[in-house]
């Protein structure tokens, strides 16, 4: 940084500068042998030094007066926990979750947090971060009222859930590193039992709706141009109802991954597929009706082994048809997705009967995660028979007339 963008006050014990691409001055002393920076938040020189005047007199009062506590910051713990969580979840996260959470640091934990002492930072401070990011939204979110007023969109829950989870991670690094001596409690307050609503599915009969929606339009596309693609969404939905596969692992799945095998149980063909995701490597097989999707798919589009079976999810197309359908959404108002599908697979076979454990296992999930939103919400895994069992009465010959009156009352 050049000098003509660099000033000194106080007797050259505060520093006023500027950073590239920002409009602010930033101010910088050092005080009880520890480095210290902060941003006036001003872009007028003159006003910038007197913000950074009133800045080192305050600290220097709480110094004087045993208040300023000392340790890391939260911005070293920071970048301490990026070193390490980047070298060893290394072949474990996916470059793109590593990404996230130094987006969540830069943008958001650090311009609130990045000064503090890690032991200023307290359940209190973490409630007023949640505030803070409630109230001021994202900055792509901005938009403009009808009095001109700046309006900022609150980021969604599960958004500010994974700013706290990254939180809580960096505060653990620095407790294992002795920089913390206790870890706070950053639970949100006031936090009821979450309600445990059913995912989007569609039942039989929107199941066939969609389906043979999907048939009509790959036998009779608006337009030529768009014929394999709407061949491939049409075997894409039959597929995903016959599998059980999330929507990352479909579009992972190559010809190699997937072979055609006769059942020794049933004598039926069926799919085995060595299945891609978010576990690891799993293992799947399918119900009957994927195979001659699947044939279809290879012969349209000529397989090689290692070629995707979906390069591409119709996303726009599927979306369409949803909305001409009106299946958009449930009842309940939640959407319908490419997941809805997976969703509809595990419910389907939850109806007809299937063990919820083999279910699980073909999912590659867990029975508590199907129990939880599943099977909670179909009728037909629940068994009259063992629910509706009668302690036996012992028999009489002649049963008292209050008895034949209590009988009688149930029906």
């Amino acid at each position: 940084m050049d000098d003509v963008s660099r000033h000194y006050l106080m007797d050259d014990k505060v520093q006023l500068y500027m950073r590239a691409n920002s409009p602010h001055w930033q101010c910088a002393c050092s005080i009880a042998g520890r480095q210290r920076r902060t941003t006036t938040h001003e872009e007028s020189l003159s006003r910038a030094k007197d913000v950074a005047r009133d800045w080192y007199l305050g600290l220097m009062g709480k110094y004087r007066a045993g208040e300023l506590k000392e340790g890391k910051t939260f911005r070293e713990a920071s970048q301490r926990f990026i070193d390490e969580f980047e070298v060893i979840t290394q072949g474990q996260r996916s470059p793109i979750y590593v990404k996230g959470h130094k987006d969540r640091i830069k943008n958001h934990l650090n311009p609130f947090f990045g000064d503090k002492v890690l032991s200023e930072i307290t359940p209190g401070m973490v409630q007023d971060y949640r505030i803070h990011r409630m109230k001021t939204g994202k900055a792509r979110s901005v938009q403009m009222s009808a009095n001109g007023e700046e309006q900022h969109k609150p980021p969604a829950r599960s958004t500010l859930h994974q700013e706290i989870v990254c939180l809580r991670q960096i505060l653990k690094t620095a407790q294992r590193h002795g920089w913390l001596p206790f870890l706070p409690d950053i639970s949100p307050p006031y936090k009821s039992s979450g309600k445990i609503s059913h995912r989007a599915w569609f039942s039989p009969d929107e199941y066939k709706q969609l389906y043979k929606a999907t048939r009509e339009r790959a036998q009779k596309p608006k337009k030529e141009r768009w014929r394999t693609a709407s061949e491939n969404l049409h075997d894409y939905v039959l597929i995903m109802v016959n599998t059980g596969l999330r929507p990352d692992e479909a579009l992972r799945l190559e010809f190699r991954d997937v072979a055609i095998v006769t059942d020794e149980a049933t004598g039926e063909r069926i799919l085995e597929i060595e299945v891609r995701g978010k576990r690891g490597v799993g293992f799947c097989k399918s119900m009957p009706g994927a195979v001659i999707p699947f044939e279809r798919l290879k012969k349209r589009n000529n397989g090689k082994p290692t070629e995707r079976l979906f390069p591409k999810f119709q996303r726009e197309l599927f979306n369409t048809l949803l909305d001409e359908l009106d299946l958009k959404t449930d009842r309940d108002g939640q959407s319908r997705t490419a997941y809805s599908l997976r969703h509809t697979y595990i419910c389907m076979r939850l109806m007809e009967g299937a063990d919820i454990y083999q279910i699980a296992k073909n999912c590659r999930t867990s029975v508590e995660m199907i129990e939880t939103y599943y099977a909670s919400h179909i009728k037909n895994t629940l068994d009259a028979a063992a629910i509706n069992v009668m302690k036996p009465r012992k028999k009489s010959k002649k049963p008292s007339k209050r008895l034949k009156k209590d009988r009688e009352d149930e029906y």
